[in-house]
């Protein structure tokens, strides 16, 4: 669905995007996440078209997106920070979606009306945070559009809400093969949504994998050994992204096959040895610990 090849876009002298490659699959769910300033929104400013990249090309079903209509007709971005015309209203708004947008359905927008439950008569600038996000959804997947991008689009709805969305969103993807690209911060949503995930850093794709894949090949382990020596030629069998130390307990968080592991660390004989699951959440920072984004001195 989407291939991004060796992309870099400069602000002056500043790369917010450093020949940055990833792909997106057909009717899947990308998390793209990233500290602030990793360049999360100029890749999905890039991809929307609004940006021109300096180098490298952008293909969404092998075409490419600058000024190309025909793929904006069934790609609609919601930004972090949305925009609405002056003084429209919900159904205004909803009339210009529909003179853009060719799959728009007025059938749909209607039954959306029961989960919004938003007067269409409102103005949409007059509306609270939380609500313009739910008018950008509403608007969005009544578009039916092929491709969604979205920029932290769930801030500022209510836990009920944020579910609505997501459910609707989920729905789409499983019934009409609709592809979603969203970045935020609440990785533990993300979790819960996504199958793909790539993780960037000062304009570089630092990881891109299945989240299943990632969940899988990244461990932690608490282990003690007699004498409460950790065998140092262990750690050069394996990528280890951190270890720490509480008493005689280490914790040791690392790359690699599960079984291989456990194999290897039997050798040792250890006293005890449990691997934990991680998080998104903690994989993001594992796995950025050595990129400018320390987590030093963590008590596990």
């Amino acid at each position: 669905m989407i291939e991004v090849k060796n992309l870099t876009k400069k602000f002056d002298s500043y790369a917010a995007l450093d020949d940055l490659s990833l792909s997106v699959e057909k009717g899947s769910i990308y998390g793209l996440v990233g500290p602030n300033g990793a360049g999360k929104t100029t890749l999905m400013k890039t991809i929307m078209g609004i940006y021109k990249a300096d180098a490298g090309e952008i293909l969404i079903d092998g075409e490419n997106v600058y000024e190309n209509v025909s793929l904006k007709d069934n790609t609609i971005y919601i930004s972090d920070e949305l925009y609405f015309f002056n003084n429209f209203s919900i159904k205004q708004m909803s009339e210009l979606y529909k003179g853009v947008y060719s799959n728009w359905s007025d059938e749909r927008f209607n039954k959306l009306k029961e989960v919004f439950d938003i007067d269409i008569k409102r103005n949409v600038d007059r509306l609270s945070k939380g609500m313009k996000k739910q008018v950008a959804f509403w608007l969005a997947l009544s578009a039916r559009p092929n491709l969604l991008i979205l920029d932290e689009p769930l801030d500022g709805l209510d836990p009920v809400m944020r579910r609505k969305v997501l459910n609707l969103m989920m729905q789409d993807v499983a019934d009409n093969n609709l592809t979603v690209m969203i970045s935020s911060h609440n990785l533990r949503e993300l979790e819960d949504i996504c199958d793909h995930v790539g993780i960037m850093n000062k304009g570089k794709l630092m990881l891109q994998r299945k989240l299943d894949d990632m969940k899988s090949e990244t461990h932690k382990i608490q282990i003690a050994f007699k004498g409460g020596v950790f065998p140092e030629e262990f750690a050069n069998k394996f990528k280890i992204l951190h270890k720490s130390q509480l008493g005689q307990v280490y914790s040791i968080i690392l790359n690699g096959d599960k079984n291989k592991i456990e194999s290897e660390l039997n050798k040792y004989n250890p006293i005890i040895m449990d691997m934990i699951p991680l998080t998104l959440e903690e994989i993001f920072i594992y796995e950025l610990g050595g990129e400018g984004y320390e987590i030093k001195e963590i008590i596990l």
